[in-house]
């Protein structure tokens, strides 16, 4: 499903209409789409009130025709229209069905809508979509500030957005001081670039993309996509039943230290969690015993150390020795920062010979290369670098702000420069090839803001590597079922207090309701 900004988006539209799919026909569906995905947002509809906020264009006419299929499924719809509707064929059923309507001009006063906001139990924004931003002033931005000042009142009063919220700019996500913080957005066709820019995301709150019957062909040109439920069930590796644990691949991970035996822990668990033969931990000496009591399904292969607990650089010479025996290697999960620790990434990385196989290079790795000079052109082959946001700004020398402002851009032009596949972590995290392409993910949830789920990530990806996924597949896949998992565990613990360990018997109940 791929990310359009307003000019790709309006040609689409030019181009359904030569195919003989109207503009007419384009709002039937767009506002039937927006009415279904209501319907399940707010469950049974026979017991909500929803006010729905129209404006004069064609945002406000598909939620003309949602207004009409809320009515029809048995909701209580109040329409609060701006602009003049009497000619418009969307309107003339709402009319016959004697809907409550205001209609306001600019003049018009707002009347009782604050009492009848007491009684909604939703407010759908149609005001605005993708059309030329103008600043909300008079009596627009009087009635989103009503909005917003009842919804601080009642925190149990959702905001819908149809299509994106009103005053964010769809393709820089730059938001008018008035723009409604929406507990959804249900987009139509496909995502805009803006709803994934900030300060634009913080506005669109969970973002629904809604099928309205575009063809898939008119935009097979655009290189940015959402990762999609089906998408990631057609790639994922299938599991014959005569497979024997050799079919699944080999995995070594690089990983852990005195201070961080947990990430070398969560990473290995989650390589095996997604189907991964087999697990080697390489990991300093010292950790091996306590690693073998958390996780006995794993191989080791004990590392010499600098000190206790820390890898030393001649470990990367051993490594180098097994290396052809695996499928992918992973390496910098709780590796820690010391100056042998940076020695035994450079050398394992850059000094012996190229990594013979595909390589993740998560936490304390791209650390490790920030602080060498020319590691991009050094470390030749592509690899998968998984860094978040403050590592995304070590590794560029920018500010994290900087790379926050535009993270699809950011990971496209780091992906391009580096010649690496860049998974640039956070909300709506993104990965980027040197050829340019890029997918994004719609999982957004606080919950996975916590210690140890970055290694549960880089282990899925390691995983999905060893049993011989691309690396943009495997690193698109993998953050598709992590953020899966972590949807799983929000729905049974909530978002305060999930640990990344929470994650890892979710990963094959995540695959599983993709693949049953």
């Amino acid at each position: 499903m791929k990310i359009l900004n307003t000019n790709q988006m309006r040609q689409v539209e030019s181009d359904c209409a030569n195919l003989g799919l109207s503009p007419e026909k384009l709002m039937a569906n767009a506002g039937q789409a927006f009415a279904e995905a209501t319907q399940r947002l707010l469950g049974d509809v026979t017991q909500q009130h929803i006010l729905m906020l129209i404006g004069p264009g064609n945002n406000g006419g598909d939620g003309l025709v949602a207004a009409r299929h809320l009515h029809d499924w048995g909701a209580q719809v109040s329409l609060l229209i701006l602009g003049a509707r009497d000619g418009d064929p969307n309107f003339t059923p709402l009319k016959q069905r004697e809907i409550d309507c205001i209609a306001l001009d600019n003049g018009a006063a707002i009347g009782d809508l604050a009492e009848r906001l007491q009684v909604m139990t939703a407010v759908v924004d149609a005001f605005f979509g993708i059309g030329t931003v103008r600043p909300f002033n008079g009596i627009i931005r009087n009635i989103l500030d009503m909005v917003s000042e009842a919804r601080q009142r009642k925190a149990s009063l959702p905001i819908i957005a149809l299509d994106l919220p009103s005053g964010l700019n769809a393709d820089t996500g730059s938001v008018d001081p008035a723009t409604l913080y929406a507990d959804y957005t249900v987009t139509l066709g496909c995502p805009k670039t803006g709803l994934l820019k900030p300060p634009g995301v913080e506005r669109a709150g969970r973002i629904i993309v809604a099928d309205i019957g575009i063809p898939d062909y008119l935009v097979d040109n655009v290189n940015s996509e959402v990762i999609t439920a089906p998408w990631v069930a057609a790639v994922l590796p299938s599991r014959p039943l005569q497979a024997n644990k050799g079919s699944f691949g080999r995995a070594m991970i690089a990983a852990g230290s005195l201070n961080y035996v947990g990430a070398a822990y969560l990473a290995a668990s989650g390589a095996m969690r997604v189907g991964t033969g087999l697990v080697t931990l390489a990991t300093p000496g010292t950790l091996q015993a306590v690693l073998a009591g958390q996780i006995a399904e794993a191989t080791h292969l004990p590392l010499p150390e600098s000190q206790r607990g820390v890898v030393s650089p001649g470990a990367a010479k051993l490594i180098h020795q097994y290396l052809d025996s695996y499928d992918s290697l992973l390496v910098g999960c709780g590796l820690g920062q010391s100056r042998a620790t940076l020695e035994f990434i450079e050398t394992l990385l850059l000094r012996i010979r190229p990594v013979p196989i595909p390589l993740v290079l998560d936490a304390d790795a791209p650390n490790a290369l920030a602080r060498i000079p020319n590691w991009a052109k050094r470390l030749t082959d592509d690899a998968i670098l998984t860094p978040h946001p403050g590592e995304m700004a070590r590794l560029a020398d920018i500010s994290i702000e900087e790379v926050q402002r535009d993270r699809l851009d950011m990971a496209k032009r780091a992906a391009a420069s580096w010649n690496k596949t860049i998974v640039l972590k956070g909300a709506y995290t993104v990965i980027a090839t040197p050829d340019g392409r890029a997918r994004t993910s719609l999982a957004a949830n606080p919950g996975l803001a916590t210690a140890g789920t970055g290694d549960v990530l880089s282990g899925i990806i390691a995983g999905l590597l060893a049993q011989g996924m691309s690396l943009f597949d495997a690193a698109a896949a993998g953050v598709y079922l992590h953020g899966a998992a972590g949807e799983l565990v929000r729905t049974r613990l909530g978002e305060v207090g999930m640990m990344a360990g929470d994650l890892l018997p979710a990963l094959p109940l995540a695959i599983k309701q993709l693949k049953p």
